[in-house]
């Protein structure tokens, strides 16, 4: 009797735990590594897809940026100029245009076809962090550690305005999916989200403990992610600039936080060396992908989800992949 009952609760568990797993997110497989790529001779702080999905840049200390084929992992080009590092790399929309931003006070303009150098934008007094394209590919938006946040004319390098609310170091910024507001992350502890119009700040979302290092707006622009040295990743309703969530896991600073482009899920990377995926919907961890062995600067999605690219101290860029199940 003992035996029947015994196995009548095996059974029943394994029907259960069968059920869970068909409930939960999953991959068509874990997501692993797809590919390394080597080159950087110093730690890679910024990565980004081309919107094609076909090349990858990377900003590093080494003060260059390369061009890799995701394919195959070949490097294509070796972008030099800068005379300082490289924090920060963004494509224009129509991917003919890359932007870097540097510890050297400026910002590049550089034809991804040849690889030449089209300009240099000056007019920030310390390094600046990050860069973001317009959608429209019309304006490039530039956050310094001179606490400010400058939008640019693509078409002509003037600078069109200076955006000043913050009181330190802004390192990140991005623009919404319609254009109309860029979100900006500061080691004040606050972002800011600004009228791209007029220039106007529309509100301080206060909540982070420590320095915000990352923003990235949901692809859908109802939603603002933020990245912190407290630890934690946080969730904000744009319109209303209320927290909807706090995402804990991660052990240490979170450098970098990037959505999938159908928006279901959100990728951090950590000093912990880890990047962690999340489930928007309902906050929760669904994978740590742990090959780096340095801690982890930059994340970036390809265009069609399939992959997550990776920049850490480690000098490497990892490719992930994290092809969703069908």
């Amino acid at each position: 009797m003992k035996t029947k009952v015994g196995r009548m609760l095996g059974v029943a568990w394994l029907c259960v735990a069968c059920l869970g797993l068909l409930l939960s997110p999953l991959w068509a497989q874990e997501p692993k590594q797809r590919d390394t790529l080597k080159g950087h001779s110093d730690i890679v702080f910024s990565v980004a897809f081309s919107p094609d999905g076909k090349t990858l840049a990377a900003g590093s200390l080494d003060d260059t940026i390369k061009l890799w084929e995701v394919a195959t992992g070949k490097e294509q080009a070796t972008l030099q100029g800068h005379t300082n590092w490289v924090k920060s790399v963004a494509y224009s929309p129509d991917g003919k245009t890359l932007a870097s931003g540097s510890i050297d006070w400026t910002i590049k303009l550089w034809d991804v076809a040849t690889g030449k150098e089209l300009a240099t934008l000056k007019g920030h007094t310390y390094p600046v962090y990050s860069v973001a394209f317009s959608p429209d590919g019309k304006t490039l938006a530039s956050g310094s550690k001179d606490h400010t946040i400058k939008l640019w004319d693509v078409a002509t390098g003037k600078e069109q305005a200076t955006l000043q609310g913050h009181t330190g170091q802004v390192s990140s910024v991005a623009f919404s999916p319609d254009g109309k507001t860029l979100a900006s992350g500061s080691l004040d502890d606050t972002i800011k989200l600004w009228e791209v119009a007029t220039g106007k700040e529309q509100a301080t979302l206060k909540g982070h403990t420590d320095g915000v290092s990352s923003v990235a707006f949901n692809p859908d622009g109802k939603t603002l992610a933020s990245g912190s040295w407290d630890q934690t990743i946080k969730l904000w309703d744009v319109a209303t600039g209320k927290e909807q969530a706090t995402l804990k896991g991660h052990t240490a600073f979170v450098n970098c936080v990037a959505y999938s482009p159908d928006g279901k899920t959100l990728a951090s990377g950590s000093l912990d060396r880890t990047i962690k995926l999340w489930d928007v919907a309902t906050g929760k961890e669904q994978a740590t992908l742990k090959e780096h062995t340095g801690q982890v600067y930059s994340v970036a999605y390809s265009p069609d989800g399939k992959t997550l690219a990776s920049g850490s101290f480690d000098k490497r860029i990892i490719l992930w992949d994290v092809s969703p199940a069908k």
